[in-house]
């Protein structure tokens, strides 16, 4: 903790570039070292102004040690730029936050196909329906869909993920308890239960348009591609795909009738290039190879028949134990905690479970699809699952 507070003061510095932060943080070990340095020391960095350095001579740690209060208390946690848990995906793009901040368990997105869905905060019936329905097919397949929880397409893409029993990843243009819009607080709730909120803003940091763009990055760097929905000519959901764009990232868009003002901008993609998504395994088979396994559905290979009993072989073989696994160290969310805890060796069905937890069903598909995908359950005939491991304290 100790150390975390010297990179709350280093990212909250006004008045000094993101690019700089990120030299200095590549000339100096650690922002306690940045912080103790002088300023000729600070001079020295790659691109950095004499007036950036007069701020950097802020020692002021009294707002950073009030952030990092705010976020024990309300249960976030902190990821810096040098940790290993970074996404690398994220980090590899050209100005990577220094900080985030978490709410949820972060999805390992290098290792999963994770797909940003925007739009029109203006949705209109057409673009409502494919928001849900493709959202829905990805999460089902298994992507991971990231989103700014914005009204209109982005919460609907939020809602499908989740009915699917997906992961979601929210990024915020505000603090993660900041609610916005406020009609979203329940969808706050289950994106944090089923995937993680995220922010590189602190608590209580206001949502302010100005953040919008600078979120839309995050929203990009996060994937693999990015798919507009629904958006106008003039729209945050055009400024997302110009960003995946200078990312290296792939663009998807939904086309839409010639004379509707919420296509026009999806229509100008298509025509400048980008691919379309007419349904989700447009997207997800240009990943399957590079995230093999990962994904479930239209090409997924059927399971190998079971081998030809050999003769003088046992009847019956031995069972084999199942493997172990500690759920104080597996990184788990407490509803797929309780999932697990709650699961035994004979198949039980998602309704079951729900009355059993008192968790929504929406929460529990959510819990069972991310534990099915690290394997720690298994999904038997008619959508009955069972536990595939042995807990331990």
């Amino acid at each position: 903790m100790s150390m975390l507070k010297y990179w709350v003061w280093l990212s909250r510095l006004e008045g000094v570039g993101s690019q700089t932060k990120l030299s200095l943080l590549e000339r100096f070990p650690t922002p306690e070292d940045i912080y103790c340095a002088d300023r000729d020391e600070l001079l020295l960095t790659e691109g950095i102004s004499r007036r950036e350095a007069e701020v950097l001579g802020k020692k002021d740690l009294a707002e950073a040690d009030r952030i990092l209060a705010d976020c024990e208390r309300l249960g976030l946690h902190l990821l810096t730029l040098h940790d290993a848990a970074y996404p690398v995906r994220l980090r590899s793009i050209y100005d990577p936050p220094c900080l985030l901040y978490i709410r949820g368990r972060l999805p390992a997105v290098d290792e999963l196909p994770a797909v940003a869905v925007v739009g029109t905060r203006k949705a209109s019936p057409y673009g409502i329906r494919c928001a849900e329905d493709l959202s829905f097919g990805l999460a089902e397949a298994g992507a991971v869909v990231v989103t700014g929880l914005a009204r209109g397409i982005d919460s609907v893409a939020a809602q499908g993920a989740l009915r699917a029993g997906g992961s979601v990843i929210g990024v915020l243009g505000g603090g993660i308890d900041v609610i916005y819009p406020r009609e979203n607080g329940w969808l706050y709730e289950d994106v944090a239960a089923a995937g993680c909120l995220v922010s590189e803003y602190p608590p209580g940091a206001e949502t302010l348009p100005g953040h919008f763009p600078i979120r839309n990055r995050m929203i990009s760097g996060l994937s693999v591609a990015a798919l507009v929905v629904e958006a106008p000519t003039r729209s945050g959901a055009l400024i997302t795909a110009g960003m995946a764009l200078d990312q290296g990232r792939d663009v998807f868009a939904v086309p839409g009738p010639i004379y509707a003002e919420n296509s026009k901008g999806c229509n100008r993609l298509i025509r400048d290039g980008a691919m379309v998504a007419a349904e989700p395994w447009d997207i997800l088979r240009e990943y399957e190879a590079l995230f093999p396994g990962k994904l479930r559905g239209q090409t997924r290979a059927a399971a190998p028949p079971p081998p030809e009993k050999q003769p003088g072989q046992p009847v019956e073989a031995a069972i084999p134990a199942l493997p172990a696994l500690s759920v104080k160290d597996a990184g788990l969310t407490d509803d797929q905690i309780l999932i697990l805890q709650t699961l035994t060796e004979e198949p039980m069905a998602v309704d079951d479970l729900a009355e059993l937890t008192e968790l929504p069903v929406r929460r529990v598909l959510s819990a069972l699809t991310m534990l099915e995908i690290d394997g720690f359950v298994t999904q038997r005939e008619g959508k009955r699952y069972v536990r595939a491991v042995t807990l331990i304290p």
